[in-house]
């Protein structure tokens, strides 16, 4: 083949499409560079939202390891208890509840301590399972405060932003879109920031909440089940 030819034919076109690639590649680059000079710059609105973003990421894990252990079933656990109770064993009633990591042992423990005050059972059982609650819902506000929080931090970067554009539309005598551009910019990726952050919490939030209430449940159906044999006829 004539490289005469080559060139003349297939080499402008080649050369061509290098030069449209690495132009869009260049393109690219100084895209994401402007994107993260704008995020440095925002550091006072980027920085509090990773933070919270960190908060929420770990809120979420160690509550939901906690209520995962909340709702682990114990096997016989019930049967147990209940055999115990008709045969005089209550410390050994007391001892399978100790030793057994869960709300609804823990609050049958205090109503098997206060077995011979018939009157004072019920409303051990339900201060037990109020505590038991409030331990569950640790942090749950913190989290639910962070869904709420974010998007107003991120449209605190859109307020700040959109003030930028306006002070150069009024310093300039003639405004070009780059003098736009850089505000325009904060402006949308804080509020992008904000949404996510927001969003991510507001859904890990109700998923907490949600498991949360299954585990109210679980107590509640163990208490009355616990209640209904001991006032069982005969026994």
């Amino acid at each position: 083949m004539n490289p005469l030819f080559y060139l003349q034919n297939g080499g402008v076109t080649i050369g061509d499409e290098t030069t449209n690639t690495a132009t869009e590649v260049a393109e690219e680059a100084v895209k994401t560079e402007g994107i993260i000079d704008v995020m440095l710059e925002s550091w006072y609105i980027m920085g509090p939202l990773l933070i919270l973003s960190i908060l929420a990421v770990y809120i979420f894990f160690e509550r939901s390891m906690a209520i995962s252990r909340a709702l682990k079933e114990e096997k016989n656990f019930m049967p147990k208890i209940k055999d115990y109770v008709h045969d005089g064993k209550i410390e050994s009633a007391r001892n399978l509840c100790s030793t057994t990591d869960s709300p609804v042992a823990r609050m049958l423990d205090k109503g098997l301590s206060r077995i011979g005050k018939p009157e004072l059972i019920t409303p051990a059982i339900e201060n037990a399972g109020k505590l038991e609650i409030y331990s569950l819902e640790k942090n749950l506000t913190a989290l639910a405060t962070i869904a709420g929080a974010a998007p107003m931090i991120g449209f605190l970067g859109t307020v700040i932003g959109m003030v930028q554009v306006f002070y150069n539309m009024q310093t300039k005598g003639v405004v070009e879109i780059d003098d736009l551009a850089g505000g325009m910019k904060f402006a949308m990726i804080t509020t992008i920031a904000g949404l996510i952050v927001g969003i991510i919490a507001y859904v890990a939030y109700n998923s907490l909440v949600a498991r949360v209430s299954k585990v109210i449940n679980k107590m509640e159906a163990g208490s009355i089940e616990f209640l209904d044999f001991l006032e069982e006829p005969g026994k």
